[in-house]
């Protein structure tokens, strides 16, 4: 048999529909693009983003459907860059399909996606992850009974290297070399500057005094594995008795857990009114934090409030603690203490810690967020909120079919079991699998044609 070469392959002129190749596409996105459409997405969310367009004909953009699915495929598929969800989607037939993609219509640049997310105001993206909160909140998967919070850092799309002086513009190398050559170096080179910068006493990084040329929002600040990084802060709170998360936003790295819990709660807060859930006073809500968020003005908000706090509390300096007439302190302060040392206030902070870290594990870490590819805290959290979108679609999903993810979804049906029986008459097999999260047999049977 004689070798065949390849000469280049000629496009055809015409191909019919029955010839195209065909995905027979992946379950987990089949049934989460039936839970959207039988919900009603693109229609809610074109409605949502009608005022943002021209009310005339004129360049066809993209639809805003298909624009938050890529960034739900983006946290499903744990991609970072808005690049690297382009080239997924164009890559699999079975994302196309998610996409509701036409035969003869290509995956949206990068570009579109950018253009898009700056046109649409970050109030959209809030009602979109307002929307899936909802259809999460209809299968009874938000309780609002007790509401976790913590804070994690997010790596910013900025180098410290580009940090500059607030009072001057005076760039960090540059200092270097001006405090070298007034220590006697009359020509430093990178190698000098580096032995200099690490010897010289006195040496700190304070946000007040410097500030980033290419990001001015992003702070400095250390981050979770103990590097210092141009970083920002995304704070959630998760119902502890589903692990939805109920609220999540993007704030400055440097603020302090104390003067970021105000406005995570009331997001909170409004987003369970939004779903009938609203705390009340006659009927407050339980916040469970660590002693980060534990201050005595905090806890002076929190009473006889909405929330009913149970905030872990810093170990105690040596001596007693003093109020200075302050009774309403000392009584907010005993009140969660007796709340926290409670069996049910023990058990709130194992579930605290157990739920809240998994939710930064799934979006930042599994879903691609922990470094940010975006500028700006506002395009951030327009992006951060639709990756917790898909993390609540995830726990929708794992409550549906028994898997929150694609992957997890396929290892799910690795779990198979094989059974052999043999008899003097007849041979069977038995296949028992589990498949999305539910079981799924096949029984073949043999017999030897009669004499």
């Amino acid at each position: 048999m004689a070798m065949r070469r390849e000469t280049g392959t000629q496009g055809d002129l015409v191909v019919g529909w029955a010839e195209l190749p065909r995905s027979p596409g992946h379950a987990f996105y089949d049934e989460l693009q039936k839970v959207l459409l039988d919900a009603g997405f693109d229609v809610f969310v074109e409605n949502a983003c009608k005022p943002y367009y021209a009310a005339k004909m004129g360049a066809p953009s993209l639809p805003p459907g298909r624009y938050f699915r890529m960034h739900m495929v983006g946290y499903f598929e744990g991609l970072d860059s808005e690049r690297g969800i382009v080239w997924r989607c164009a890559d699999s037939f079975s994302l196309r399909d998610f996409l509701r993609l036409s035969t003869r219509e290509k995956v949206p640049d990068h570009s579109w996606l950018s253009k898009t997310r700056s046109r649409l105001p970050h109030e959209v993206h809030e009602k979109v992850f307002g929307f899936v909160l909802k259809l999460v909140a209809e299968r009874g998967l938000v309780k609002g009974e007790r509401i976790g919070v913590d804070g994690s850092t997010m790596e910013a799309n900025a180098a410290l290297r580009s940090i500059v002086r607030r009072d001057n513009g005076e760039t960090y190398r540059a200092m270097l070399e001006r405090m070298a050559e007034e220590s006697g170096i009359a020509t430093p080179n990178a190698e000098d500057l580096a032995r200099f910068d690490r010897k010289r006493k006195g040496k700190k990084l304070s946000n007040d005094d410097w500030t980033s040329a290419t990001d001015a929002e992003a702070k400095i600040a250390r981050m979770k594995d103990g590097t210092t990084h141009l970083a920002y802060k995304p704070e959630h709170a998760v119902d502890l008795d589903t692990g939805v998360i109920v609220a999540a936003l993007i704030h400055e790295a440097d603020k302090g857990d104390t003067t970021t819990l105000g406005d995570t709660l009331e997001t909170a807060k409004a987003n369970l009114s939004a779903v009938g859930l609203a705390p009340t006073p006659d009927d407050p809500c339980e916040i469970i934090a660590d002693k980060g968020y534990h201050s005595r003005e905090v806890l002076k908000g929190l009473d006889d409030g909405e929330w009913k706090s149970r905030l872990s509390e810093p170990l105690p300096a040596k001596g007693y603690l003093r109020w200075q007439g302050d009774e309403e302190a000392r009584d907010a302060v005993y009140a969660n203490r007796a709340r926290l040392k409670s069996g049910v206030g023990r058990a709130a902070m194992r579930k605290r810690g157990e739920l809240v870290e998994r939710s930064f594990a799934h979006v930042l870490d599994r879903g691609g967020m922990r470094r940010a590819w975006l500028r700006g805290r506002e395009n951030i959290a327009k992006r951060y909120l639709i990756h917790v979108a898909g993390f609540n679609l995830g726990v929708l999903m794992r409550a549906l079919v028994g898997c929150g993810t694609p992957r997890e979804h396929s290892e799910a049906a690795r779990n198979a079991f094989l059974f052999v029986i043999r008899t003097d008459s007849a041979t069977g097999i038995v296949i028992i699998a589990e498949i999305g999260g539910a079981l799924a047999m096949l029984a073949v049977i043999a017999a030897p044609e009669p004499d």
